[in-house]
């Protein structure tokens, strides 16, 4: 499943986020359950409101299968804290417009106790006010293991200077795929570098096949996510140490003269920049696809019902570099909560839901990768030789945008939800721009949108 990506974030006084949510018509979706005790955001406290019964909100996005939310929604309303005082209500917001209900509940003080979102939404949030950070929510899971169940490198990069904005719970990310039967028709081996890469995909060619199958059209993001994962795997991506926008970076354009040779030796169809991910699907179905970046669902949504498809390990870059672009999906707790202590408590028990044999992973309905240990080494997921290799090679050098630096930040949703990306795609497709001019270009796009 891809990332959910909301309309690109702009900052709104109050007024302007009650007007968009009267000119949106979300009135329904912020139907009061009052703050009562709001608590604080600062990452210590822990406010409770004593003997007061309430309820929380939980919000989360269209995402995963029917079953998925089906379940969610009858163990969430089902859901009743230890003290018996608090119980929890179940929403599912649309992606159409998720960034604008959020927005405008928070500014309205009827938004939700607990909410899962887009990648990066707890740290907009948190820039707010809006977010409770979770450093005792992890002095918990540290006492009943949950912290040490988590794969490593999940759980850091929410670590900002005032506490942990969000808790992760599952893995998104793109990885390399390759048809097997259309490899061994065309005689070449599964690549483990550049040189090979560009090798298969010139041979496959010759054999009617796109060795680099992508979207870049209306609606597909697959296009500027594989262009960034290639950035990544050399060592590169979209900002410096310092969180600083840094498209033009050396290894940056080493990369794109890279996937330049690409669309020169014609492994790129042309008509992918304005391809939708279901034409990129209905390639990777018709056997005109032989090799490119995806979701880790990509097996599903084509179709493969005769195993033809499988994962590649990641490529070797030319300095040694391995990588690719990952995404965390996370919940967050809110200071709007009746109560941080519920919260809290809910959210601990929400994780365990995707844990165990009967667990939302191990029934294979979130459209996620797992964070968990325990959940990598069920049977239900080791059946699974695809998942099984993202998660032991992909998933250890998996970066975000901000890869260069330590952690994750609020500008990164609006780099991600943002045009710019997909526009510097479509202009690499063409094959008309020089690498540096097209990612100098890239660079404007991103400061504008975090201007």
């Amino acid at each position: 499943m891809n990332s959910i990506q909301p309309p690109v974030p702009r900052p709104l006084a109050r007024r302007g986020f009650l007007a968009l949510a009267g000119a949106a018509g979300l009135t329904p979706l912020l139907a009061a359950c009052g703050g009562g005790d709001s608590g604080s955001s600062s990452a210590g406290a822990q406010k409770s409101s004593g003997t007061k019964t309430g309820v929380l909100k939980f919000w989360v996005p269209n995402r995963g299968t029917p079953e998925f939310g089906i379940r969610s929604k009858q163990l969430v309303e089902g859901w009743k804290s230890k003290s018996g005082a608090y119980t929890a209500t179940y929403q599912v917001i649309p992606a159409a417009n998720l960034f604008q209900t959020f927005q405008a509940a928070i500014a309205s003080k009827t938004g939700p106790a607990v909410s899962e979102g887009y990648a990066f939404q707890a740290f907009q949030f948190a820039d707010q006010g809006a977010i409770t950070y979770a450093d005792h929510l992890y002095d918990a899971m540290k006492a009943d293991g949950t912290y040490d169940d988590y794969l490593p490198g999940v759980v850091e990069p929410f670590k900002t200077d005032k506490g942990y904005a969000g808790v992760p719970w599952g893995l998104d990310m793109r990885v390399l795929w390759y048809r097997k039967s259309l490899l061994e028709k065309a005689g070449v081996a599964v690549p483990t570098d550049w040189p090979s890469y560009l090798a298969a995909g010139k041979e496959l060619k010759k054999a009617g096949a796109f060795g680099w199958a992508t979207a870049a059209g209306t609606g597909a993001s697959y296009g500027g996510h594989a262009l960034v994962s290639l950035m990544i795997n050399n060592g590169g991506g979209l900002f410096d140490e310092n969180g600083e926008p840094d498209a033009t970076f050396d290894r940056n354009v080493e990369a794109m003269d890279f996937f330049r040779q690409m669309v020169d030796a014609g492994m790129v169809d042309p008509a992918s920049v304005s391809y939708t991910n279901q034409n990129l699907y209905d390639q990777w179905k018709s056997g005109k696809a032989a090799m490119g970046i995806a979701n880790p669902s990509l097996g599903l949504e084509a179709g493969d019902t005769a195993n033809d498809l499988a994962v590649m390990s990641p490529l070797t870059g030319p300095h040694g570099d391995k990588g690719t672009l990952q995404y965390l999906n996370n919940f967050m707790m809110y200071v709007e909560s009746p109560n941080q202590d519920a919260s809290q408590e809910f959210l601990l028990w929400w994780l365990q839901q995707f844990k165990g044999d009967d667990g939302f992973f191990a029934r294979g309905v979130t459209g996620s990768l797992p964070v968990f240990k325990s959940v990598v080494a069920l049977p239900a997921i080791q059946k699974n030789a695809n998942t099984v290799k993202i998660l032991k090679e992909w998933q250890p050098v998996g970066k975000n945008y901000s890869s260069r630096s330590t952690g994750l930040f609020a500008g990164l949703a609006s780099v991600d939800a943002g045009t710019a990306i997909n526009q510097f795609a479509q202009t690499m497709l063409a094959g008309k721009t020089d690498s540096k001019t097209a990612l100098a270009t890239l660079q404007s796009g991103i400061k504008a949108v975090l201007a």
